[in-house]
């Protein structure tokens, strides 16, 4: 089922969280152990994130460069067919990158999700790998994430890149976007982010899960941002708990967000990563049902490979 459509029959908060697939060398049992704990909460759905393979030029002998390429985690096409085989009623939403991709391998992937019966797709630009300072975009490959959502448009009616194909089939895909309450870091301003985003639901976006937050009213504020443009599809809210001290530096460094000062101040009191894990808890769940009580469609939990604290967050929400 379409996650839309799980939104519109649910007539309550969902629950959902993001995968990060285990590194190279990794099997499904990891990805298991991260899902099995939450099962019991009826989770409608799990996003497979895909990070960008990486790129560097080793100086030979001869003075010349060789490219090299490493690609350090399992794609999400492996891992959401095997993720949907083992627990069916779970959907399953692969994020789609534009970095690293052109157009034509971009429209296999699709054919292979279609393929999979994978109706779901999270559609984003993708960071640059950690030896480019900016993103850029592969040649033939998309340089912005909304013409990424035209090829999936495109291909849901059945218009692939060879415009001379005939008897095509349509695909069905439903196409997620990301929203930034705090502003995309690139962006000018707020105004030019939410118009940038307004263009890719106007595309054909079908609804938006935010970047984490850890302020509920930057959520609140950007909800009636969007809707004063013209945005109406759902706006899932996307939470992660802080589980250690240093997360203070790193998720503002790494994600370009805020740590309202209430939360910095009794981090600040912790000793310990334990007692910074039972906080981001703590904090995470007053987040969670405030944001439920506002009555938003979905929650969902970026776990970056830590589950007992989403478990212990949905006991208390869910």
């Amino acid at each position: 089922m379409k996650i839309v459509e799980q939104l519109k029959q649910a007539g309550k908060t969902l629950f959902s969280f993001e995968l990060l697939p285990p590194m190279k060398g990794g099997n499904m049992e990891s990805v298991y152990k991260v899902i099995d704990p939450l099962i019991e909460f009826n989770p409608t759905n799990v996003n497979v994130t895909y990070h960008q393979q990486e790129v560097f030029y080793k100086k030979l002998k001869n003075g010349l460069l060789e490219k090299k390429t490493i690609r350090k985690r399992p794609g999400t096409v492996a891992i959401s067919a095997a993720i949907k085989y083992r627990y069916p009623r779970l959907e399953v939403v692969p994020h789609l990158i534009c970095g690293g991709f052109t157009r034509s391998e971009t429209e296999y992937a699709l054919i292979d999700l279609h393929f999979l019966g994978i109706k779901n797709l999270l559609v984003l630009r993708g960071d640059p790998p950690k030896t480019q300072r900016f993103y850029r975009p592969e040649p033939e490959g998309h340089e912005y994430v909304i013409d990424l959502v035209k090829q999936i448009v495109n291909l849901n009616k059945g218009r692939y890149l060879d415009e001379e194909l005939r008897n095509t089939t349509s695909t069905d895909f439903s196409i997620g976007v990301a929203g930034y309450p705090e502003k995309h870091f690139e962006a000018a301003n707020m105004d030019v982010d939410l118009r940038y985003l307004k263009d890719k639901v106007d595309a054909g976006a079908d609804y938006i899960v935010t970047q984490m937050f850890f302020d509920n009213k930057r959520y609140f504020e950007f909800v009636e941002n969007c809707r004063k443009i013209g945005i109406t599809v759902p706006i899932i809210p996307g939470l992660k708990p802080i589980t250690r001290l240093n997360d203070m530096k790193t998720l503002p460094l790494v994600f370009h967000i805020d740590i309202p000062e209430e939360l910095a101040s009794e981090l600040r009191k912790c000793d310990n990563d334990q007692q910074a894990f039972e906080l981001g808890v703590e904090w995470a769940v007053n987040q969670s049902l405030e944001l439920k009580k506002f009555g938003v469609p979905a929650l969902h939990y970026f776990t970056i490979g830590e589950t007992d604290n989403i478990r212990q967050i949905a006991k208390k929400v869910f």
